[in-house]
């Protein structure tokens, strides 16, 4: 046991040091990147996978080059695109490698389906480690194995939005990513995440950062529009509203690629991948927590609560008792 504790003591070291890390300067200069480096990002569960494989699919048999970028340490976007076969992750490769005295090559980490190059950058196990730090050190080997000088038409990275720590937010804070996009649907809690992303992106702008939302999609979309409304709110367009359908549920479970001409619903994509091709980077408004709020029913989010401010005897419960005042009353005279 006394051979642990100094492993331990450095894993903790180790841990504050990540969490103590700098953010980088935000870049000011303007893009100039022929490449379209777009982050999509949203709540954990909303469909950002679905959407981006089969958007990324489209777009290949639309005759683009894509690449398409798990950063998500669950690494589960490229599972859709294949079948459901898990893609060996960037960071497990490269430390598995790295104890063999070998270098990563790009078959051991890059897949490709129907035109789309996909890889996952994968991250550490729960407990081990920072994902967000997982995300810095899986680009930083990206970079190592040439990512700056491929050939895309589009690089989509699919970044999980609710986790705020800084390398979930690399591409908005370091300008890797020209534009964002949003998916939510019509849920207060992933529209939240899609709010608190439309922040960051003001916050690092103000900065004289470049990168801007180019739009939401709206998947399940049940057709009750408080997500179009969202997005009305804050500036920003709907690129599209892939609708809440058993057929669709049940492909997804199924890993079956719907974005494709071949499918129902090839058109939807189709056109969604058009717009993701010509939609601007704006800056986004942002909304306060009774704005966001404000999209609802109260009756449904509880929105029209009071804050009711606690008292001193409150906290103290059963241990609560006057105390003795020490203040001087005078009579009246």
């Amino acid at each position: 046991m006394k051979d642990e504790v100094p492993n331990l003591r450095d894993f903790d070291q180790r841990l504050r040091d990540e969490a103590s890390e700098p953010t980088l300067e935000v870049p000011t200069g303007e893009p100039t990147s022929k490449t379209q480096i777009i982050a999509i990002y949203g709540k954990g569960g909303i469909g950002k996978s679905f959407t981006l494989a089969n958007l990324s699919h489209m777009m290949a048999e639309q005759g683009k080059r894509v690449l398409l970028i798990g950063c998500d340490p669950k690494s589960d976007t490229t599972s859709l695109l294949f079948g459901g076969k898990a893609c060996p992750t960037i960071i497990e490769t490269s430390g598995k490698k790295k104890l063999a005295g070998e270098e990563v090559q790009i078959g051991d980490v890059c897949f490709k389906r129907g035109g789309v190059f996909a890889m996952e950058l994968g991250g550490p196990e729960v407990g081990r480690g920072c994902g967000g730090r997982g995300i810095i050190h899986g680009f930083e080997l990206l970079e190592k194995l040439g990512f700056h000088d491929w050939d895309f038409d589009y690089v989509l990275l699919d970044f999980l939005g609710d986790v705020v720590c800084g390398g979930f937010g690399l591409p908005i804070a370091r300008d890797m990513a020209q534009k964002v996009i949003l998916v939510a649907s019509n849920d207060l809690q992933s529209l939240y995440v899609a709010n608190n992303v439309c922040s960051a992106v003001e916050y690092f702008r103000k900065l004289g950062g470049n990168v801007g939302v180019a739009g939401l999609v709206i998947n399940k979309d049940d057709g009750s529009g408080e997500a179009a409304a969202f997005a009305k709110a804050v500036d920003i367009p709907v690129l599209a509203a892939i609708p809440q359908d058993d057929d669709l549920r049940k492909k997804s479970a199924n890993y079956q690629i719907v974005g494709t001409s071949k499918s129902q619903w090839g058109g939807l994509f189709a056109a969604l991948g058009d717009a993701v091709g010509i939609a601007p980077p704006v800056r986004p408004a942002p909304l306060d927590q009774d704005g966001l709020l404000a999209l609802f029913d109260a009756k449904d989010t509880g929105g029209d609560y009071q804050l009711v401010p606690a008292t001193d005897a409150d906290m103290r419960g059963k241990y609560s008792k006057a105390k003795v005042s020490l203040e001087v009353v005078y009579d009246n005279v």
